[in-house]
């Protein structure tokens, strides 16, 4: 292979022929005949379905094992890259031995990565049940055409972009991320906003209110509570917009080297097209979708950050194919043909051809940068455009993550119904009345005001007053009375709650506590819709790597040959006095030295066994262990020429290169670093082959093919030519993935396997991510099928992914062990802590992600702190049994959990009769989902006190959260860090991103992020608590707020007999919830807090409030309800006996009831402050100011009915004795129940109140601890539980 071609992946593989290449053959005939591939997706067919019908393509994650025994001598084999084993099907199989192998919807067949494209579209949803037995029959060894006959490729013209665009019409690549245009504005958001049913509501009663028989308001200020919410989120939506349109503007007018008339010239982004050659420059911004061409390396290496795209800041690597850098570089002309997919969001996959001069060679994901992404290290770039504007990946990827709704606002929906229930009641008891008054007066209408038929005006006949008859005069009152009712519906409840929630998430991000300093980052609100969701969670879904682990790997032990090292590591500091040298540094290359950036501890006897000179079995095992670390993975090392400075006075002259790596892993970091420090180091990199530092000695390695590791294989392997034209594969991957596939002992003494996987479980132990090592010597003839098979893969359009796990299956078999790691992760501070807390709290935490072995690690560290007790349980045990055919095994369909314990009726919630705990694999989830078991896998799981899921696939994990969802109606929250939990997140109620190191596809796609888990018990004790409480209370004070002035204009209308008059003026109706009372709810629902941090964070137990619903219930409501009733009776009827009799007018009545509304829920409001601060005095006593301020304004315009009105009412002791008769009659029942209930019946929150009371009292504390309050012993029990 020339040193010039490009590095291969999964992603990006090239067919490198031998030395002495075998001439062209076919791709059906260069196969062997002995072999074949099973795909899913499988077109061909080989099988007639009547002789297999029941063949089911087997999940990717599960082991099985035919019985080869039952098949015919002729039956051939069918290697599939579809497992972790190595599986056998037969080309034929009578019915009888028919097999049904399940897969769980094919969740298993995506890439771990792929799920981050999906963050900002769809959400996740469990496969149809149907589809559970697909029926399929093998595929031909030769693949399909790699054009798909139902999707139409994309055909780029390279530097022909007429030719390009006039054919195919693609998009230009000016962007567009503005919602609106000057034209579109009103009506587009008009029609946006009026997706509120309640908007609807208020638009029909101001459309009401313009009907001349239903004026009961002024037209114009009926029109204005709808207008103004209206205008003040239009103007907030067209400000947001215009920010859109600037950036936009900027962005497309940004300017890029286009080739045109044969040298690059200036040319604005907005008018590339697809098909043209651009050249980017150092630091620059990629402005379209760009596949290179060539780059300033002579190799094509080419070095992105893609952090604008998926926010890691790691360097990737991107390279140039040798073909098209010789084009470019001999100043030839540039032409070709691409042939790529359709536009997509995944930016993970990328998959085409290209067609130059008379060849054809693939072209994958790491041919192609994407736009936003930054040129770094590397002089410049020149590549053809195939996806352009809105087109490219980044673009199709912009859209926001789904929306998600409050719960307690679901249920605020329930209580607006009954509020409506009221409403109608009370119009319809309205228009009864005033059917029967006009029934019973029929006979003096003549005489009546307003419905004699004329007027006289000054002794003349006026206008006739047209009466429209008993029936429509009701219905007329009807419509009257739901236009005088219309605020039953609190309209500014919706303003309220957003500028409340916006509140609250300012406090939350400047939340010292929850600042990240080593990622400095601060706490992130990305939604604000589900801010009191946070106090309601009962379930936690926790991805482990980098969400409860710190993901910087620290290589730790090593397994080699069945030899354990590693237990006591050195150091360069440390390890002076030792009889053999072991530096951080490998040994010196000639006049060169290595130096890692970051210490490496090192095992001596091991760096002693490799500095031997020996040919024997260990030496070459531990030879090619650490060659395979430095040689199997995707990183890329970064020198940095220095002055040693520590050296000894023989080596002062010595150049020490400073080595660095950058790679898309932590693990492959670690692990590379760590043969470094062994005397392997990788320091060179091209896109063809790898030189690696053995020791002093040069060895450079020609790179055939990189199979990259994927969820579904959960390995990775590298085929690489020796300058000795040895050929091996070598592989590292998941034990579960690799023990299955290696090569079996004849004589059955397996003694390296067997003590490989006591040392992995011994890793496991002390808390290591493990890894088994293997490799395997390629035949000629291996090679040339694989070579073969692997270019038909690797130029396919269609299902490349799928044929390229069938063709690394092909060499990934019969592998010789060679050892295994252990990595360590250490937990993030804190988190033991936090989950100790949260478990205190009743939140049950479902851990996802983890490896069997940690699996028993964490449960047994559970079932020694928690009390739980190993069992049998032979009564209620799930019953596995083997079929006769196949080595699986079957949940029977009739087995059930009835027998399993239960919870006590009566005791605790949660406490088992014995104590449970549950791990499960992927594997297993695979037959439960598959076989209806959810049901089963839901009792068994929340009746366990622990919950481990292992080796589980991204789909898999929102499978699960779905699981708990679907079945209950407790609120779940998902926490991860990695693009493998992006489903997880967007499928739990609320999602949380932490800012960790694999980039920020999970924070991308999170409803809220933060820097690390241990933050996650402040977010739910303190912030959740409070929000939940704030909220809570401010839907139910609005409910009673509205409530209590309709109900006293309610009693006025009875008093005037239906007339559906009103004795306040237009002005105070409509500024009674706009103005007068909102401020006051704002500032409380924002700053109010029933309890103090400390508080919350020292007693988790508190946070069960919002598991009972305790701030918010149908209870609560009602008992609102009934409360509002009487202070709105008390309200009206205290001005009406009051001043009886005397000649006060009707507007004088009404000024009255305004001001005593206004202190009456004002004064409400302050019996339920906990917090009493500044702010929260002058929103309260201000709001009562400014009432009588505009009341002054309003009863000083002449034009009024109410001029003059407060003057004169201000000056009647009367007027202020009925105001405070008014406030103390109407809350003494409220007060008198709070009273009682705190006393008998207080609640949790109310003991923790006085106890922070009593601490504040120091000297009462000592003498009467608690007797005065008479919750003695509830208080005791409350701090001793948490002691």
């Amino acid at each position: 292979m020339t040193s010039g071609q490009p590095l291969l992946s999964s992603s990006d593989p090239l067919s490198v022929p031998h030395p002495n290449p075998p001439s062209r053959i076919s791709s059906l005939d260069c196969l062997c005949p002995r072999a074949s591939f099973s795909s899913s997706n499988s077109q061909n067919n080989l099988f007639d379905p009547n002789n297999c019908d029941d063949i089911i393509s087997v999940d990717d994650t599960s082991f099985v094992d035919i019985n080869l025994d039952s098949f015919s001598p002729s039956t051939s084999k069918v290697y599939s890259a579809e497992s972790h084993s190595f599986q056998q099907f037969p080309f034929e199989c009578s019915p009888r031995q028919r097999k049904r192998l399940v897969s769980w919807g094919g969740s298993m067949e995506l890439q771990q990565r792929s799920t981050s494209f999906n963050s900002s579209g769809a959400s996740f949803k469990v496969q149809d049940k149907s589809s559970k037995s697909q029926r399929i029959r093998p595929k031909s060894r030769q693949f399909d055409n790699n054009l798909s006959h139902d999707e139409n490729p994309r055909l780029i013209y390279i530097d022909d972009p007429r030719k390009t665009n006039d054919k195919y019409d693609f998009t230009g690549n000016e962007i567009r991320t503005s919602k609106y245009t000057i034209l579109n504005f009103l009506p587009k958001n008009l029609f946006i906003q009026f997706h509120r049913i309640a908007y609807l509501y208020f638009l029909a009663i101001a459309a009401l209110n313009q009907l001349p028989p239903l004026a009961v308001f002024g037209r114009t200020v009926s029109l204005f509570p709808l207008l103004f919410v209206l205008c003040v989120t239009a103007i907030k939506d067209g400000y947001e917009d215009w920010r859109r349109h600037r950036s936009d503007r900027n962005e497309n007018n940004r300017e890029a080297l286009v080739l045109q008339f044969g040298k690059f010239q200036g040319k604005k982004w907005k008018k590339i097209r697809v098909g043209e050659v651009v050249k980017i420059c150092a630091d620059e911004t990629i402005p379209c979708d760009v596949v290179l061409l060539a780059t300033s390396d002579p190799n094509g290496i080419a070095y992105i950050q893609t952090m604008n795209l998926d926010g890691e800041s790691n360097l990737k690597t991107r390279y140039a194919r040798q073909e098209t850098i010789s084009m470019v570089c001999e100043g030839g002309t540039i032409s070709g043909v691409i042939r790529c997919e359709q536009p997509n969001r995944n930016i993970y996959e990328f998959t085409a051809n290209m067609e130059f001069e008379g060849h054809k060679f693939p072209l994958s994901q790491s041919n192609i940068i994407l736009r936003g992404c930054q040129l770094k290290n590397t002089e410049w770039v020149v590549g053809v455009v195939v996806y352009a504007g809105q087109e490219t990946k980044a673009m199709m990827n912009s859209a926001m993550s789904p929306s998600k709704r409050s719960r307690l606002e679901t249920y605020m929906n329930r209580e607006t119904l009954w509020l409506s229930v009221f409403l109608f009641i009370m119009c319809l008891v309205v228009a009864i009345g005033m059917g029967l008054w006009l029934e019973r007066h029929k006979d003096q209408l003549d005489t009546l005001p307003y419905y004699r038929k004329t007027y006289f005006t000054d002794g003349k006949i006026g206008k006739p007053y047209k009466f429209y008859g008993i029936p429509m005069e009701t219905f007329f009152s009807f419509l009257s009375s739901v236009i005088v009712f219309q605020i039953m519906i609190p309209i500014s409840l919706y303003i309220t709650m957003e500028l409340v929630r916006l509140g609250q998430s300012y406090f939350m991000i400047g939340d010292k506590y929850m600042y990240c300093p080593n990622s400095n980052s601060r706490f992130q609100c990305r939604s604000l819709n589900i801010n009191e969701d946070l106090g309601q969670i009962r379930y936690v879904f926790s991805d482990k790597t980098g969400t409860l682990t710190e993901n910087k790997m620290e290589f730790r032990r090593a397994s080699v040959y069945g030899k354990s090292y590693g237990s006591s590591m050195f150091t360069a500091d440390s390890a002076e006095d030792t009889d053999i040298k072991v530096e951080q540094t490998a040994a010196p290359v000639g006049r060169r030295r290595w130096k890692l950036k970051s210490e490496i501890g090192v095992d001596s006897e091991l760096l002693a066994l490799l500095h031997k000179d020996l040919d024997g079995d260990e030496w070459s095992a531990a030879h090619e262990f650490f060659l395979t670390l430095a040689a199997c993975n995707t990183v890329i090392p970064i020198l940095t020429q220095s002055q040693s400075s520590s050296c000894t006075e023989s080596e002062a002259d010595e150049d020490v290169e400073a080595i660095d790596y950058q790679g898309e892993s932590p693990d492959e970091q670690a692990l590379v670093s760590a043969a470094s420090a062994y005397g392997y180091t990788l320091f060179e990199r091209t896109s063809g082959h790898i030189v690696i530092d053995v020791n002093g000695e040069k060895l450079r390695l020609d790179v055939l093919g990189l199979h990259e590791f994927d969820s579904v294989r959960k390995r990775m392997s590298v085929v690489i030519r020796f300058p000795n034209d040895a050929v091996k594969v070598l592989v590292k991957g998941a034990d579960t993935s690799i023990l299955s596939i290696l090569k079996k002992d004849p004589t059955g003494n397996d003694h390296i396997r067997h003590a490989t996987q006591t040392h992995l479980k011994e890793y496991s132990s002390e808390g290591l991510r493990t890894l088994v090592v293997a490799a395997r010597d390629l035949s000629n003839a291996e090679l040339e099928e694989w070579q073969c098979m692997y270019e038909d893969a690797s130029t396919s359009l269609t299902d490349r992914p799928i044929k390229l796990r069938q063709t690394a299956a092909l060499i990934e078999c019969d592998l010789n062990l060679l050892g295994a790691t252990g990595i360590e992760d250490k937990l993030q501070e804190g988190v033991p802590e936090a989950i100790e807390s949260l478990r205190q709290a009743d939140i049950k935490i479902i851990i996802n992600g983890t490896s069997e072995e940690e699996c028993r690690i964490l449960l047994s560290d559970a079932m020694a702190k928690y009390g739980i007790k190993s069992s049998n349980c032979r009564n209620w045990n799930l019953k596995w049994k083997k079929t006769a055919e196949i080595d699986y095994v079957e949940i029977p369909d009739d087995t059930k959990l009835s027998t399993m314990p239960k919870v006590h009726a009566g005791k605790e919630e949660g406490t088992l009769s014995t104590p449970l705990a549950l791990i499960i694999d992927g594997n297993s989830l695979v037959y439960i989902l598959e076989k209806d078991l959810e049901s089963e896998l839901f009792d068994l799981a929340t009746s366990c006190r622990v919950v481990l899921c292992c080796r589980v696939a991204p789909l898999q994990k929102a499978g699960i959260v779905d699981l708990i969802k679907s079945r209950t109606d407790d609120m779940t929250l998902a926490i991860g860090d990695g693009a493998n939990d992006v489903s997880m997140i967007q499928m739990a109620d609320v999602g949380i991103g932490i800012c960790g190191q694999e980039g920020r596809q999970a924070v991308m796609a999170s409803d809220f992020a933060m820097g690390q888990f241990r933050f996650l018990k402040r977010l739910l004790l303190v912030h959740g608590h409070w929000n939940y409480q704030r909220v809570g209370y401010l839907v139910l004070y609005n409910f009673y707020r509205n409530a209590v002035f309709v109900l006293m204009l309610f009693w006025y209308i009875l008093c005037t007999d239906f007339s559906t008059t009103s004795a306040l003026t237009d002005w105070s109706s409509v500024f009674y919830s706009v103005i007068y009372t909102s401020v006051p709810t704002i500032v409380v629902g924002i700053l109010d807090k029933d309890l103090s941090d400390k508080t919350l964070l020292q007693f988790p137990k508190l946070y069960g409030a919002g598991h009972r619903h305790e701030s918010y219930n149908m209870y609560l409501f009602w008992i609102t309800m009934i409360d509002t009733l009487w202070q709105s009776l008390v309200l009206f009827y205290v001005p009406l006996l009051t001043f009886g009799g005397s000649s006060i007018d009707i507007w004088s009545m009404g000024s009255l009831w305004t001001i005593a509304v206004v202190i009456l829920v004002n004064m409400h409001l302050a019996m339920d402050i906990h917090r009493w601060l500044l702010l929260t005095h002058s929103a309260v006593w201000g709001s009562i100011i400014i009432t009588y301020a505009c009341m002054v304004i309003l009863d000083s315009i002449p034009v009024f009915p109410n001029y003059g009105t407060i003057y004169h009412l201000a000056k009647s002791p009367a007027y202020w004795i009925s105001i405070l008769l008014i406030i103390v009659l109407a809350l003494l029942p409220r007060f008198i129940f709070k009273v009682i209930h705190q006393t008998f019946w207080p609640s949790d929150i109310q003991i923790s109140r006085e106890a922070e009371i009593l601490r504040k009292r120091p000297n009462n504390f000592g003498s009467r601890p608690y007797q005065e309050f008479g919750h003695t012993v509830k208080i005791y029990r409350i701090f001793s539980s948490n002691d």
